[in-house]
C-alpha cells in the first residue's frame, strides 16, 4: 500500500513550518550535493552516456555574444532521480511526483566505516535504528541521504563502480554499497519523502534482483542517487531541495540537490 506523505505549504519567504521548524532559507548555507554533468559522469554500464554538442559560441554577425549547445542522455546517469514507475508498475513519473515530497528536512546516515571495510556493503535496518537511537526517529516526510564516502572516488568509474567496462558483460563486475531490503522496509514505515545515496544505484552493486527499489518505489518512494559529497552535512538539521528535470511520463532524470544549513 503507498504511503501518505504529509503536504507542507512553502511560503514566500521560504519559511517551512512543522518538521522544517520555520527554517529561514534567505540566510545561512547552501550545499550543492550534485556532481556536474559532463563527458564524464557516470553511468550504467549500459545507459547512454552523455553528450554535449555545440550549436553556436561566439560573437554573432550583430556583435553580440552568444552560445547554445545541444545534450543527450539516458534518464538514469550522473546525480538523477529514480521516480517509483522506475520499478513499479503504476507508480508516480517525474512529473508527477508532489514538489513538497522532494523537500524536507535532511537525515544523513554515515555509514562510510562499513563501507570501507565492505566495498558491497548494505544499510540495514539495524544501522537506521542506531542512528535513531542516538538522534531520534527519523520523521515523516525526511529525506534520508546514506553517506558511504563513495562521493570522493567519482567520476573515476573503476574504484567507484567497480568496473570502467561498458555494455551488458560489465554489469556482473559492478560492486559499491546500497541499501538493503531491510533497511528500506524500515525507511518506508517512517514515512520518509525520499532516499538518496552517493553510489550508482540505491541497491547495492551484485544485486541481481532491485529488491530494494522494488520496495521503495512500489511505496511511492523516490531514490536519487551518485549523490556528490556529505560530508560537510551533519546528521540532522539541514533541509534538503531535490528538484530533478520535470520529463512528462519519464521514469527519471537529472536532479539538482542542494542542503541548506541554518547557521
Amino acid at each position: 500500500m503507498r504511503h501518505h506523505l504529509k503536504t507542507w505549504t512553502i511560503t514566500a519567504a521560504l519559511i517551512l513550518p512543522g518538521p522544517l521548524a520555520a527554517q529561514d532559507m534567505t540566510a545561512g548555507r547552501w550545499i550543492d550535493l550534485t556532481h556536474p554533468f559532463n563527458a564524464d559522469s557516470v553511468y550504467w554500464p549500459t545507459a547512454k552516456m552523455f553528450e554535449q554538442e555545440e550549436v553556436f559560441a561566439g560573437h554573432t554577425d550583430g556583435g553580440w555574444y552568444y552560445s547554445a549547445y545541444n545534450f543527450s542522455a539516458a534518464e538514469h546517469g550522473g546525480t538523477h532521480l529514480d521516480a517509483p514507475i522506475h520499478f513499479a508498475e503504476g507508480g508516480s513519473t517525474s512529473d508527477a511526483i508532489p514538489v513538497e515530497q522532494m523537500i524536507g528536512p535532511g537525515i544523513v546516515i554515515d555509514v562510510t566505516a562499513q563501507s570501507e571495510a565492505d566495498v558491497d556493503y548494505l544499510v540495514t535496518a539495524d544501522d537506521i535504528r542506531a542512528f535513531e537511537a542516538e538522534h531520534g526517529e527519523i520523521p515523516q516526510g525526511a529525506i534520508v541521504l546514506l553517506n558511504t564516502g563513495r562521493a570522493s572516488l567519482y567520476p573515476d568509474r573503476e574504484p567507484y563502480m567497480g568496473t570502467a567496462a561498458r555494455g551488458e558483460e560489465a554489469v556482473k563486475d559492478l560492486h559499491f554499497p546500497g541499501l538493503g531490503t531491510d533497511g528500506a522496509t524500515l525507511l518506508v514505515e517512517r514515512g520518509i519523502g525520499a532516499v538518496g545515496i552517493d553510489t550508482p544505484s540505491i541497491d547495492y552493486g551484485q544485486s541481481a534482483d532491485f529488491a530494494t527499489h522494488v520496495e521503495l518505489m512500489t511505496n511511492g518512494i523516490p531514490a536519487f542517487e551518485n549523490v556528490a559529497d556529505m560530508s560537510d552535512l551533519p546528521p540532522t538539521g539541514s533541509t534538503i531541495v531535490a528538484l530533478p528535470m520535470k520529463i512528462e511520463g519519464g521514469s527519471g532524470g537529472p536532479l539538482r540537490i542542494v542542503a541548506h544549513l541554518s547557521e
